[in-house]
Parts: C-alpha cells; sequence; structure tokens
C-alpha cells in the first residue's frame, strides 16, 4: 500500500467523446470501481474510503451529472454511453481488468460495460438495476414512468417524485416528500434531478439487457439485493435478473442505499462478495 491518504483523494478529469468526466482515486491495490446514476462520486465516497485501505477505488460522476460536464446538454444519457465512459476511466487507470459495483442506474451502467467492454471488468455486482422490461407488468410500469417523468417537466416537482416512489414501491409519507423537495433546493442538486428526468431516467428503467451475451461472458455477475428492500420495484427487478441470468444473489445491508446509511457493514459484505469469486 502506498503513502497516500484516503482522506484526500486524486481528483481528476479525463477527455471522453462529448463529456469530461470528474473522477477520484483512493488506496492502493486491486480497482474497485463504484458507480451510481445519476449518483456522483459523493454519495459513495464513504464507502470508498473504507474500500481504500486493501483497494484502488475510482468513484466517478457520471457524464452530465455534478462535475462531468457534456459538450451537448441536450444528450440523453444511455447505459452504452455510459459503460463507454467507465472502460475509459478504467483503461486510463491502466490496472484493469475491475471489479464494479453499480447501484440503482449504475448497475445498469455495469451491467452494459460487461456487455460492451468485457475486457475492462472481472467482475459486477450489479446492486438493485430497476431494469423493468423483465417484469411481467413491464407495460404498466413504463406507462408510470412516462407519467413521473411528464409531470416533473411539466413542472410539477413534488408530484413527480409522489409518482416515482409509488412506481418504486416505496412509501413515503407525504409531509416528507414535502420537506425533500417542496422547498428550498440546492441548485445543483436540482440541476442534476432535472437532467435524471429528462435524458436518463427512461434510458435505464427501459434498457433491455442481452440475457445471452452476458450468460455466456466471462465476467462474474452478482446481483445485490438489499435485505430492507423486499417487496420494492428494485427488489423485484434484481430477482428477475438473477433468475434470468442464473447469477449468483447477494443480500446487502440496508435497503436500495444501503451503502450510504451503513458504509461500514456495506463494505464488509462487498469485499466478501468480490473476494468470493
Amino acid at each position: 500500500m502506498d503513502s497516500r491518504s484516503h482522506d484526500t483523494p486524486a481528483a481528476r478529469t479525463l477527455e471522453v467523446p462529448g463529456a469530461r468526466l470528474h473522477y477520484e482515486v483512493r488506496g492502493d491495490g486491486p480497482l474497485l470501481v463504484l458507480v451510481g446514476a445519476p449518483m456522483d462520486a459523493g454519495a459513495f465516497a464513504p464507502l470508498a474510503e473504507l474500500l481504500a485501505a486493501d483497494h484502488t477505488v475510482l468513484t466517478t460522476d457520471p457524464r452530465g451529472i455534478n462535475r462531468s460536464g457534456l459538450d451537448d446538454p441536450a444528450q440523453d444519457s444511455t447505459p452504452e454511453l455510459r459503460a463507454d465512459d467507465l472502460a475509459r476511466l478504467v483503461e486510463a487507470l491502466g490496472r484493469g481488468p475491475a471489479a464494479v459495483l453499480g447501484s440503482s442506474g449504475g448497475a445498469v451502467s455495469a451491467l452494459a460495460l460487461a456487455q460492451h467492454h468485457p475486457k475492462a471488468v472481472h467482475t459486477v455486482v450489479a446492486h438493485e438495476p430497476p431494469l423493468i422490461e423483465l417484469l411481467e407488468d413491464r407495460d404498466a410500469l413504463r406507462k408510470g414512468t412516462e407519467e413521473t417523468v411528464r409531470t416533473y417537466l411539466d413542472g410539477d416537482v413534488t408530484g413527480a417524485w409522489r409518482k416515482f416512489f409509488t412506481n418504486a414501491g416505496i412509501n413515503l409519507p407525504e409531509p416528507v416528500i414535502e420537506e425533500m423537495f417542496g422547498g428550498e433546493r440546492d441548485p445543483r442538486q436540482v440541476a442534476d434531478e432535472q437532467r435524471w428526468f429528462a435524458h436518463e431516467m427512461r434510458a435505464s428503467s427501459f434498457w433491455q439487457p442481452d440475457l445471452a451475451a452476458l450468460r455466456s461472458a466471462a465476467t462474474r455477475i452478482v446481483v445485490g439485493v438489499g435485505e430492507d428492500s423486499a417487496g420494492q420495484l428494485c427488489d423485484r427487478t434484481s430477482l428477475a435478473l438473477a433468475e434470468a441470468l442464473g447469477a449468483e444473489r447477494a443480500v446487502f445491508p440496508g435497503d436500495h442505499t444501503g451503502f450510504v446509511e451503513d458504509p461500514e457493514a456495506f463494505a464488509t459484505r462487498l469485499r466478501s462478495v468480490v473476494s468470493a469469486g
């Protein structure tokens, strides 16, 4: 292990087609990538600090989010574009192939990475990818997603989030939704939220993985589910993905954002899952 402090990650920028990717590197050892969509690098920082004790940990802001600027702000953020970005980041570090933990839309990015750039990744831990096309009620879920996006773009922010949580099977009391989304908010958070609703949510949720390609790939795929996510949409999509791939399933602490709520417990579980390969 080198002498770099885990408390001061090396922040860098990588020029890629159409974007400038902000990414951060901590620690030393085997390469482990932590990625969300639309979550940025900051959401993974506590988990990254813990894992940097025995890994080189890469975190990044996905294209168009926070510090990763776009040449064309109207460009949609597709899983294929984000996978290409991840492959370029791994290549830039020169430490691949990597293990990748992707959460939510980041899990979709990680699956697309395994599908399109298998040499860049040896293990994908896909934590609760929202792949609604794998479910029997996909038509209703697709309609609900379209209604959610339309509500947001029409200017009803709290109404859109209300629909989102209903579709996701997450029960939040109305006062909590109003407190979270109805008052004064951080402009950066709002900008990232607008991009997600307008240019990312549908591309991630409607993505259809090439199941045959993923089943035959050399990349090890583990599907992660939160122990507190039972019955939620992403629990259902995760179980459907694991069944469709015949993939390993791993239960992680917490719910959809367990790595934020209890990073220590999540780090312990992630280490055991990655090392089991």
